[in-house]
């Protein structure tokens, strides 16, 4: 189906003649969907004694997992970049934020993730990863993309609780990803969550099935890896941790933010994904709603 082109082309001199730069607070209400709360952040760096503002917005609730599903994002910096550093600046900040999040698994062609680089800043340009400026750009640049990444998933349809899931100890960067993925977009681990249930054979079956994905895993030695709920360790030697302790588990999965973390014992690398549970609310929203 087509989009209504007569209406919005109509309607472009007027956005360019609103255009000010105190006009993100709209924007970013001006792109929500099924999103509860605009999102938006700004932050600044000094480089040489010079101002460096960065800010951006999101958007996206549902229909939420790499790569990259139904969100947007813009940030915005006036930091002097040329073009191919930017270009690989953002795709490496992509895979860091928006590419590390899951709502419900499910993805579309409608997405977009613009990094755009004004030059207007009296700061000395940068034009290589070596240069002046560039580490406190990148960073703040990634600081924004995970505050707007993770504001998606805070607002993830019917969300109840915010899940960070960290993977150590893997022997690639894609072991420890496709592992952290197949928790965050478990149904069955996403449902336990809501219902605040530390049901670590659930967290464990996914672990177990993320082979499915990535090959490597194939040999995974399920009696090597450690399970923690929140700094807690719970799962250890193939089963249940001999020092756990049902309500302890308990306490943890009653907080509205959990921490998940698994050590393969295998190599060393590690990623984190963030992700969030399965209401009811999130059923109604979905079977309420037509595209």
């Amino acid at each position: 189906e087509h989009l209504p082109m007569d209406k919005l082309l109509a309607g472009l001199p007027l956005a360019v003649t609103n255009l000010t730069t105190d006009n993100w607070a709209d924007a970013a209400s001006a792109i929500m969907t099924t999103d509860i709360a605009p999102k938006a952040y700004a932050t600044q760096v000094k480089v040489g004694g010079e101002s460096i503002n960065i800010t951006g917005i999101s958007k996206g609730a549902g229909m939420i997992h790499p790569n990259m599903a139904t969100m947007l994002g813009y940030v915005a910096t006036d930091a002097k970049i040329t073009q191919s550093l930017l270009d690989s600046m953002t795709k490496e900040i992509a895979d860091l934020s928006f590419n590390c999040i899951s709502v419900d698994g499910d993805t579309s062609t409608n997405d977009s993730f613009i990094v755009i680089a004004t030059g207007k800043s009296n700061a000395g340009a940068i034009t290589n990863p070596y240069d002046k400026g560039y580490q406190e750009v990148f960073d703040a640049l990634l600081e924004t993309s995970q505050y707007l990444a993770k504001a998606i998933v805070r607002d993830g349809e019917g969300a109840t609780k915010f899940i960070t899931v960290t993977v150590k100890g893997a022997l690639s960067i894609d072991e420890a990803k496709t592992i952290g993925f197949s928790i965050g977009k478990s149904p069955l681990v996403k449902t336990a969550m809501f219902a605040s249930d530390p049901n670590l054979g659930r967290v464990l079956a996914a672990i177990g099935y993320a082979s499915r994905e990535c090959d490597s895993l194939a040999d995974l030695d399920t009696n090597q890896l450690e399970l923690y709920f929140g700094g807690l360790l719970v799962a250890e030697k193939g089963g249940r941790a001999a020092s756990y302790k049902e309500d302890e588990g308990q306490a943890i999965m009653n907080e509205a933010e959990i921490d998940i973390a698994v050590q393969l014992h295998r190599g060393n690398e590690e990623s984190t994904i963030w992700t969030c549970d399965f209401s009811y609310d999130y059923v109604k929203i979905n079977a309420e709603y037509r595209t």
